[in-house]
């Protein structure tokens, strides 16, 4: 009987996460389906979620790849997304390196600003955001983007990466101030190396909001050439009276590669790395 309950119970549990992963997945497919049929087709009455075979086409991604402006913000997109990991890893890792090794007046009341940081959403700031561009001159270009982009995601960085540091046997230190090395040594030649796998899944999530953020990219990019991405896709609602949902879904597909890529890269750290700058310290 209690073989059988287990049986029941497993069975349960494997349908509600079968459920749940087809309504995660759903959206993805749609989108898929959406962009291999013509624009016209998602009109039709009755519709359909997946398209007939005889309307599958490619005509949507011979546009979008015929674009020269969609491979201009495809490379701006992913020139302020690697910028914006590199500076915000290195910060980040400085910064919690410091906070987890090192005692100082202030440190308490530092980690607790990271941590006050972390809840306040980088768009709620936008306003006193735009004088600043303003002020240095960073409106209208890339550079505009990163600077934000980084501050934007240090707090979090900082706060998983610190815990994980603090994992790290202080011998390893202690070992390299004997043999006659500095800070620096212990920062570059064992700190970064030993934390790359908490470096890693942030960077995920770094790349991911550079990658997909648009408020802020369209408050302070006004030319096309300099638009990222999100920005583009945005181009091609309202266009020529309708929304183009067969252009959006394609745009929004081949974006999705870059994302990937990253994930498949960085998988094999990001749960172990998540996890210990978790539960770690």
């Amino acid at each position: 009987m209690r073989k059988r309950h287990t049986t029941l119970a497993n069975a349960g549990k494997y349908l509600f996460l079968l459920i749940g992963g087809a309504v995660s997945v759903m959206p993805m497919i749609y989108m898929l389906s959406t962009s291999l049929r013509p624009n016209g087709a998602l009109y039709e009455f009755p519709p359909h979620f997946f398209p007939r075979l005889s309307e599958i086409t490619f005509e949507n991604y011979q546009y979008i790849f015929t674009q020269e402006k969609f491979y201009l913000n495809f490379l701006n997109s992913v020139l302020v997304a690697i910028i914006t990991i590199v500076l915000a890893a290195f910060v980040s890792t400085a910064l919690a390196y410091c906070l987890a090794r090192f005692r100082f007046p202030g440190r308490n009341l530092l980690f607790a600003l990271v941590i006050g940081m972390m809840i306040i959403p980088g768009t709620t700031l936008i306003i006193p955001q735009y004088q600043l561009a303003t002020f240095f001159k960073l409106t209208n270009r890339l550079a505009g983007l990163i600077p934000f982009y980084v501050a934007w995601v240090i707090p979090f960085s900082t706060f998983m990466i610190k815990s994980y540091i603090e994992g790290i046997p202080k011998e390893y230190d202690e070992a390299v101030y004997a043999d006659g090395g500095s800070v620096f040594t212990v920062f570059f030649r064992i700190i970064l190396p030993l934390s790359s796998p908490a470096i890693a899944s942030v960077s995920i999530f770094n790349f991911l909001t550079s990658w997909e953020e648009f408020t802020w990219a369209m408050t302070v990019i006004n030319d096309n050439a300099k638009r990222t991405l999100p920005i583009a896709i945005s181009g091609f609602f309202g266009q020529h009276q309708f929304t183009q949902w067969g252009y959006v879904f394609a745009m929004s597909m081949a974006s999705l590669v870059p994302v990937l890529i990253v994930f498949i890269c960085c998988q094999k750290f990001f749960v172990s790395g998540l996890q210990a700058g978790g539960l770690k310290g």
